[in-house]
């Protein structure tokens, strides 16, 4: 059975289309409007080799209400992708480096949502994201996944880096986590039930 979806998410704010196969090589097409969020969101889907397309446009120029909507529709796809979670490996760790900054995350795919995320961020801006906007994205895209997530930047002092390990680290933990197990039956879990 495939595991894709699409969500449209239409609001006075945002008119956001998101397209996921989870089981992808890693081709995305996106498009925010927002250039770093771009190269962002194509990292993310390349690393946890999702297909995946973004189309998302701001409908009040509100660079927020786009930013925390997109987390939300990215998140929701791949819950819905996810399906019941059936036969996943659920666990997964990733440590990735970037230059000087080094970030972890650890991905329980449980369908309860609960995210931890430190990013270490000083400047008020990133590539001309403001950075409560980048802390948002994260939150939102961990809370509508609908899963137990923990995003920690380790260390760096490049904030551009500290942003790219994390994200890179939660795709990689992402991937291994939503992998097929071939040695587990059923769903993942004593309860018989995520």
């Amino acid at each position: 059975m495939a595991r894709t979806s699409t969500i449209k998410r239409q609001t006075k704010e945002t008119s956001i289309t998101v397209q996921v196969n989870v089981d992808g090589s890693g081709k995305t097409s996106i498009n925010t409007g927002i250039d770093f969020f771009d190269h962002l969101i194509t990292s993310f889907g390349k690393h946890a080799m999702l297909d995946l397309v973004v189309k998302a446009k701001s409908n009040d120029r509100i660079t927020h209400h786009l930013i925390e909507d997109t987390g939300i529709a990215i998140g929701n796809a791949i819950d819905k992708a996810l399906g019941n979670r059936t036969g996943i490996a659920r666990f997964s760790y990733a440590s990735v480096p970037m230059d000087e900054s080094l970030a972890e995350t650890s991905v329980d795919l449980v369908r309860r949502p609960y995210g931890k995320i430190n990013l270490l961020i000083k400047r008020s801006q990133i590539e001309g994201m403001p950075k409560e906007d980048i802390e948002h994205f994260f939150s939102s895209l961990v809370q509508n996944l609908n899963s137990c997530i923990h995003i920690n930047v380790k260390y760096g002092e490049n904030d551009h880096h500290k942003i790219e390990a994390a994200i890179k680290s939660l795709a990689v933990a992402l991937r291994t986590a939503a992998n097929k197990d071939k040695n587990q039956k059923g769903i993942p879990s004593t309860k018989g039930s995520m």
